[in-house]
């Protein structure tokens, strides 16, 4: 018992020391366990020969890893996540999947084992991809939301794949065996779904009177869950997933799983320093030229399929573009499927080592792709119009001879703004590059013409030049600049009035020449609608405001108080 905690110790301590480096170079941590796995893995340290002891602990943190998945998978989520993102996650799946079916087999593989490869390759990861676009601040801008519901449909789709997998885990496969597993499977999510419904409602009201004893309550239904279905020959992952799903519809999910993330957390760092020490050398370096080619499937022809689809749906080829690079890696989800073949004796373990490294790889990869998207999609975008579809080209050209003002976003903050532009001029138009935005703006008859502020060329076909006032609600700081210099070089006598939540970039859209700076967090879109009314479309009251409120971002920087970051839509 003493080595095995000195190993746990040691485990962790690495775990630390390679994370931090994977901080400094900007990486996910999950690269940083793994890797921590090599290194305490059978050709360095060798900490893991009491696995046995160990791979418990890697188990519970799968389970805790699926049911906080599953407390996610709200029954009722399709509906809130809207149609695009439903047809982009199944037609994602459909052709990422038969794609990398076909590349496994041209690789060698058999036809089993390239079916698993080209699950594993589907499967973009929840938690990097969300965490990325967390810190950008992007999880609520129309290309967050279209990523957010790939990736849950991508989690379903996931969670149906390791019920079938854990469902054929025996080795008898007749006839008999097949039908009675499907009874229990039928008979046991009936079970669930009724204590879903009509007990634990009550357990959990009651539960959540004690911090405490939700957690407990918590942990011991998705243990139980879990265990249940280990004990009737199912796997214990799809046990746990389900346990969370049946706890999603519950008012506290959110509750359970932020009382449960650090637990699964430590339990989760366990899980992938085991399958780093399960990483073959000599698999790795014979397998080389396969993870190569896999990997760039991963990071290049995957993003190429979403583009098409999100083109397809009518979207700009910018919001492609993003979607596409945030499914440039796979998922611990793929990890979890490969390693749960290995175990139910389907795959070898040289599939799991050629895996993982296709993990390494994309992940870090993608990661920098997501972090600076915003600086790569300029070098690409005179090649990406072949990811819009014809119609959307020809909707950005219906531009009519002049507006008075122009509105970029129609969001929260747009919606007051456009009421202001509708006191100071008849002659107003909304440009945002949501299909839906810009198709329920048309029902009520508004004046809307899609496209992108990134598009320098849609910029330049805009009347501008005789446009008296433009207001972005949109919050990145690049667009803005764009649009700024933009306006002021064809038309520098328009009044600009653009959108920030620091007061650092606020001060510099000023500096670039911005008439005024919306800052929602000091001077909400309230404010700037009524001062547009008030001020209407002369030039020259606006300026005393703009040197108000720089006056005003000063004192707020003296004292050490600036805006949050927030959604970016």
């Amino acid at each position: 018992m003493a080595d095995i905690f000195l190993n746990i110790s040691l485990i962790i301590g690495i775990a630390f020391l390679v994370s931090f480096l994977m901080r400094i170079l900007k990486q996910p941590l999950i690269i940083g366990y793994i890797f921590t796995g090599i290194i305490a893995g059978p050709y360095f340290l060798n900490l893991l020969e009491k696995e046995s002891t160990i791979g418990v602990f890697a188990k519970m943190g799968v389970a805790l890893l699926l049911f906080t998945v599953g407390l996610h998978l709200n029954p009722k989520v399709i509906k809130e996540i809207g149609k695009s993102s439903v047809i982009l996650g199944v037609g994602q799946v459909i052709f990422t999947s038969a794609v990398g079916f076909l590349i496994a087999k041209a690789l060698g593989f058999s036809s089993l084992t390239s079916f698993y490869v080209s699950i594993a390759l589907t499967f973009g990861s929840t938690i990097v991809v969300m965490k990325l676009l967390s810190d950008k601040g992007e999880i609520s801008s129309v290309y967050g939301k279209i990523s957010t519901g790939l990736l849950i449909i991508q989690d379903l789709i996931a969670a149906i794949i390791l019920f079938t997998i854990s469902s054929s885990s025996g080795v008898d496969t007749t006839a008999s065996l097949v039908f009675s597993t499907i009874i229990k499977g039928v008979i046991i999510l009936g079970l669930l779904l009724l204590v879903s419904i009509f007990v634990l409602p009550k357990i959990t009201k009651f539960a959540a009177k004690s911090q405490e004893f939700l957690f407990i309550f918590s942990l011991t239904w998705a243990f139980a869950i879990a265990s249940l279905f280990q004990f009737i020959d199912f796997s214990l992952e799809i046990g746990a997933l389900l346990a969370g799903v049946a706890l999603s519809v519950s008012p506290y999910s959110s509750e359970i799983s932020s009382k449960l993330k650090p637990l699964r957390d430590f339990f989760i760092i366990i899980f992938f320093v085991i399958v780093g020490s399960q990483i073959a050398i000599s698999d790795v370096g014979s397998n080389i030229f396969s993870i190569i080619i896999l990997s760039l499937f991963v990071l290049i022809v995957n993003p190429l399929i979403v583009m098409s689809l999100v083109g397809i749906l009518g979207y700009t080829k910018r919001t492609g573009f993003m979607v596409g690079i945030t499914v440039a890696q796979i998922s611990e989800f793929s990890i979890i499927i490969v390693a749960l073949g290995v175990t139910v004796g389907y795959l070898s373990s040289e599939i799991l080592s050629i895996i993982t490294m296709v993990g390494l790889i994309t992940i870090a990869g993608s990661s920098y792709l997501i972090t600076y998207s915003d600086k790569i999609y300029p070098f690409f975008s005179r090649y990406l119009g072949v990811f819009e579809r014809r119609n959307v080209k020809n909707e950005k050209k219906k531009i009519l001879d002049s507006y008075d003002t122009i509105l970029f976003g129609y969001n929260r903050i747009g919606f007051s703004i456009l009421k202001s532009f509708k006191a100071v001029s008849n002659r107003y138009v909304v440009v945002d590059y949501d299909p839906e935005i810009v198709s329920n703006l048309k029902k009520f008859r508004i004046p809307v013409i899609y496209g992108d502020v990134y598009d320098s060329e849609l910029l330049r076909e805009l009347p501008l030049r005789k446009s008296k006032l433009i207001v972005s609600t949109i919050p990145s700081v690049e667009a803005n600049l764009l649009l700024i210099k933009t306006v002021k070089e064809i038309n520098p006598k328009a009044i600009v009035i653009v959108r920030a939540h620091h007061i650092d970039d606020a001060m510099n859209l000023y500096k670039e020449g911005a008439d005024y700076v919306l800052t929602p967090h000091f001077l909400g879109g309230e404010y700037v609608a009524n001062m547009i009314k008030g001020f209407g479309l002369s030039s020259t009251n606006y300026k005393g405001e703009k040197e108000k409120h720089i006056k005003l971002l000063d004192e707020r920087k003296r004292l050490g108080q600036d805006g949050p970051d927030v959604e970016k839509n």
